[in-house]
């Protein structure tokens, strides 16, 4: 007989750990799926499992989603009504010199992942998109009714690919399919690769941080914990359309030169800047317009970037173990 609980695939990356922790206190059980890949430091990946492992209702499966075969084991033992795609190859400018881990696991996967859906008469699928599709967009700020035909790297491309796949699978055989727009999100157990925690390493240690476009940049910053509310409600809200887009950022749109400013004010430290032009594939303003979450999820982000910066220091300070292994790896 099958056991009853909800699939999270990424369960040991950044927000699909806290997803999955979020669902563990309210009683779910997990199964959480990931493959542990080696995108950035292991021992992060680790140390957000432990903790998961510590619930007795949270299951962990090793697998790559790219491996039907393996997947299908997963879910013929387990049965749900909504699985919780937040697995992907993350990274705009990783795409650009890793293209393939792309189609691997933002492409096949997502593909086995609807087929898995599809198969097992799942009602809802939960899945993480990006505000990466909005590309070289000029209106501000960003809406889901707006043309996404333009994105300009790999990743956004492969993202926007993922909402059109789940919008025919919706069409052809029913189930509901609610993909979320992440805006620049940071928070504790956050991804070693992002600014923010560039940022602290770097001014930490004594070295220079990158600052990009000459700091003429802007971004939707958006803390863990408000993006969290965001997908959790998406997994039972009743009053959702069978095919549905939401936006999940901040609505405020932060000087990149601001968010710096909150981090050495907090560190007691002054940072020593290398100012460089613009990256291949980034956008120099990121702003969600975020009404339509708002009215269908009760989404209402609650966190400044001036209260959610300091969380996320103090956190990277309190893990100095491995915090310090990760910065001694690069």
């Amino acid at each position: 007989m099958k056991k009853n609980a909800i699939i999270v695939t990424g369960s040991a990356g950044f927000i699909g750990f806290h997803v999955s922790e979020k669902l563990l206190t309210e009683g779910h059980v997990v199964v959480g799926i990931d493959n542990f890949n080696s995108y950035y430091h292991p021992s992060i990946k680790e140390a957000r499992s432990e903790i998961l492992r510590r619930n007795p209702n949270y299951v962990e499966k090793r697998i790559d989603i790219a491996n039907l075969e393996e997947l299908k084991k997963i879910f013929c033992e387990y049965r749900t009504d909504v699985v919780c795609h937040l697995a992907a190859q993350a990274g705009v400018r990783y795409s650009l010199t890793n293209p393939h881990a792309y189609e691997h696991s933002n492409m096949l996967a997502f593909l086995n992942i609807l087929e898995m859906v599809r198969h097992n008469n799942i009602s809802r699928l939960v899945y993480a998109s990006s505000s990466s599709v909005y590309g070289g967009n000029t209106k501000i700020p960003f809406s889901e009714s707006d043309r996404v035909d333009n994105p300009i790297s790999l990743y956004a491309a492969s993202k926007k690919a993922n909402e059109l796949m789940a919008h025919c699978y919706t069409h052809l055989y029913g189930f509901q399919t609610i993909g979320h727009r992440f805006f620049t999100v940071y928070g504790p157990w956050g991804r070693p690769d992002m600014a923010m925690w560039l940022f602290v390493e770097a001014i930490k240690t004594g070295k220079k941080i990158k600052v990009f476009n000459f700091g003429n940049m802007k971004r939707d910053f958006t803390y863990i914990d408000d993006i969290v509310h965001g997908v959790c409600s998406s997994m039972f809200a009743s009053n959702l359309d069978k095919c549905e887009i939401f936006n999940l950022g901040n609505h405020r749109s932060e000087k990149l030169m601001d968010m710096i400013e909150i981090i050495e004010k907090h560190m007691g430290i002054k940072a020593e800047k290398e100012m460089l032009p613009m990256q291949p594939g980034d956008v120099p303003e990121s702003f969600a317009d975020v009404e339509k979450a708002h009215q269908k999820l009760g989404f209402d982000p609650k966190t400044p970037i001036i209260k959610g910066i300091p969380l996320f220091i103090d956190w990277y300070n309190k893990h100095s173990d491995l915090t310090n292994l990760v910065a001694k790896s690069r």
